[in-house]
């Protein structure tokens, strides 16, 4: 076996070329590239909070169950389907039966090397796996835990299966999605799932920062239903301040109008032209000047208080013509206006293009693939999409080395399905 050489980077250890049994993803120069990560997620929230870290470099190790127990995992879809290999890239595998005795000690030394670790499990299951924040605590004082439930670590739900379905109807989004008298309407999206995820790599920066003047981690919390309530935003605060319950508007905008979609010749388009001023320009652009002065039409208040008529003036002056020439014509003149689209349009629009949206990735079994962006820009320090989803244990020898076990002790734990 070739000898390895460590180097000593921060509060981890990186190896400066291949090493048996995986790759050490290398990272210098990205922006959280001095942190490692221990990322016990399944599912979807979790991972989600973990790629964020991972695409802006911190070196983020999945653990996972040996191949023998995969059956008890719950990771998403088969790892070649294109949602493994979004939510995973840039990450290392290490497999770990944590219920095996041997499992203690490797957990002890990864965690003395860690600066995160995060899980989403049921707030009960991380102590019978031994994996929750107090027992890291006692052994990394300085260690960043994240968590991600349904409905939070204590309370009167606390022990309830979290499901993004679920959060999204009890937090209120669902009751303002959709057309009004349709009942209510999940968002297309796992927005519960997606959201959480990122109010917790928010929630782990912030502690990582707090930890350089502290000098210690601490417990980093959030919740699907939490996470949803705090996205209802202005929804949220009209009913806590004017105690006003929203309802269901469709595409239209609860207050400025004419907002909402509305078919042309050949496809449906948004407008955005609520203010006096866009309104005015709408009319003008449209041949229906006329519109202006009407009084039902006058002010933004009329024009919620009419919007039906409102909208059927302006539906039949949006069918005479193309998204294309609508979209062109509108944005000169000054009026928002964009195309709706279906996820393939999505991806052939330029700017999106242009954007970088769809990254690519070599992968050893699919070839060259393309995942989604980051939507963030940073002009030193970019993300970086460095490598596919790893396979089951990718990296498990390497790391094992890594934190000090032997060629032998590697093999034994293997023969005793540790890992």
């Amino acid at each position: 076996m070739a000898h390895l050489w460590l180097i000593a980077i921060g509060n981890r250890l990186a190896w400066p070329g291949p090493t048996p049994g995986g790759t050490i993803l290398q990272t210098k120069g990205l922006p959280l590239s001095r942190y490692t990560v221990l990322d016990f997620t399944r599912v979807r929230s979790g991972p989600t909070a973990m790629r964020q870290l991972a695409d802006w470099g911190a070196r983020v190790i999945k653990i996972e169950l040996p191949p023998d127990r995969a059956e008890d995992d719950d990771f998403i879809g088969d790892r070649l389907s294109s949602d493994f290999q979004n939510l995973h890239r840039n990450k290392e595998s290490i497999t770990l039966n944590m219920k095996a005795p041997e499992a203690a000690e490797i957990l002890r030394r990864l965690v003395l090397k860690a600066d995160v670790a995060a899980e989403n499990f049921r707030p009960d299951v991380k102590q019978r796996l031994g994996i929750d924040y107090e027992s890291f605590r006692a052994i990394n004082p300085r260690i960043v835990y994240g968590s991600i439930s349904g409905f939070g670590q204590d309370g009167p739900y606390a022990k309830r299966p979290g499901v993004d379905q679920i959060a999204q109807g009890m937090s209120g989004i669902m009751s303002v999605t959709g057309a009004p008298g349709q009942g209510p309407m999940r968002v297309g999206t796992a927005i519960g799932d997606l959201s959480s995820g990122l109010y917790l790599s928010f929630g782990i920066l912030a502690a990582l920062l707090e930890r350089e003047a502290s000098g210690e981690g601490q417990w980093v919390q959030t919740s699907l239903l939490e996470s949803l309530v705090a996205l209802m935003d202005f929804q949220s605060a009209g009913w806590l301040m004017e105690n006003k319950v929203p309802g269901q508007m469709g595409n239209d905008h609860p207050k400025s109008m004419p907002t909402g979609a509305f078919k042309a010749s050949d496809g449906y388009i948004n407008i955005g032209s609520g203010d006096q001023t866009r309104w005015e320009r709408l009319a003008r652009a449209l041949g229906r000047e006329d519109l202006i002065a009407k009084p039902e039409y006058r002010t933004g208040p009329d024009r919620s208080r009419n919007r039906e008529t409102l909208k059927a003036e302006l539906s039949a002056a949006f069918a005479g013509n193309t998204m294309a020439h609508w979209v062109e014509m509108l944005n000169a003149k000054g009026v928002p206006c964009g195309p709706i689209y279906d996820v393939k349009q999505v991806f052939a629009d330029p700017q999106v293009k242009h954007q970088g949206m769809a990254a690519k990735v070599k992968h050893p079994k699919l070839g060259e693939i393309e995942l989604v962006g980051q939507p963030i820009t940073m002009s030193r320090t970019p993300w970086q999409m460095r490598n596919a989803a790893p396979g089951p244990g990718e990296e498990t020898d390497a790391i094992l080395a890594e934190i000090g076990f032997s060629h032998a002790e590697i093999a034994g734990f293997r023969k005793a399905k540790v890992v």
